[in-house]
């Protein structure tokens, strides 16, 4: 079965950093912390990890995964006509747990799935995802978990799960059971509408964007 690397301890957190890298650069699968769940991550730009990824996970192209990106400036490299109603939620939930979904660049050479011409991209509050994103670039995460199943909060529950399919494990300790990241559709610039409610609540969205919001 594939390695499992504790990032607490330093040696350990760079040999499964240096694994990872090369792993998403080949095309495989690694299993991060991040700062809501375990997540499953391929990298976005290759067709095949992708595929890999829904493989794993037992979904179909009809469920592309999000996108987890390092910094802002990958924000505008992603995605097109960006509302400033969403320039002000990245400034207020990011990094953190609101994925947002955006017109996707038509240039990007990339293939996530069914989407329809969107991306739906999150910027992660977790130091071992950044810094995995800061060395990668944009990676396509899902959670770490077989479809049905309950999303993964320690490495170890991502392994017994997706086992060897997965070429890399890091672990950052047990996330604390909280939410998976609210998902907000904002391809509509002048209607946003939650897609999934989660760590974001309803609430603060709307002391953000107020009447933007679908249903406020």
């Amino acid at each position: 079965m594939a390695a499992l690397y504790d990032c607490s301890a330093p040696t350990e957190l760079l040999t499964g950093m240096r694994l990872s890298r090369a792993a998403i650069a080949k095309g495989e699968l690694v299993v991060l912390p991040t700062d809501t769940v375990y997540g499953l991550a391929a990298d976005a730009f290759t067709p095949s990890a992708v595929q890999r990824l829904l493989d794993a996970k037992g979904r179909t192209r009809q469920s592309p995964p999000p996108v987890l990106i390092p910094g802002l400036a990958t924000l505008d490299a992603l995605a097109t006509g960006i509302p400033d109603a969403v320039r002000d939620l990245v400034k207020a939930f990011w990094p953190g747990g609101l994925t947002i979904i955006l017109r996707a660049t038509p240039s990007l050479a990339w293939d996530l799935g069914e989407t329809g011409g969107t991306v739906a991209l999150r910027m992660p509050d977790d130091e071992i995802a950044l810094a995995l994103l800061a060395e990668t670039g944009p990676l396509a995460v899902s959670s770490a978990n077989l479809t049905g199943q309950p999303a993964a909060m320690t490495a170890a529950e991502a392994q017994v799960m997706l086992g060897d399919s997965v070429s890399v494990y890091l672990d950052g300790g047990a996330r604390d059971g909280g939410s998976a990241s609210t998902i907000l559709d904002a391809t509509d610039p002048a209607s946003f509408r939650i897609v999934r409610h989660g760590a974001v609540s309803d609430d603060a969205l709307r002391e953000v964007v107020g009447d933007l919001l679908a249903g406020a």
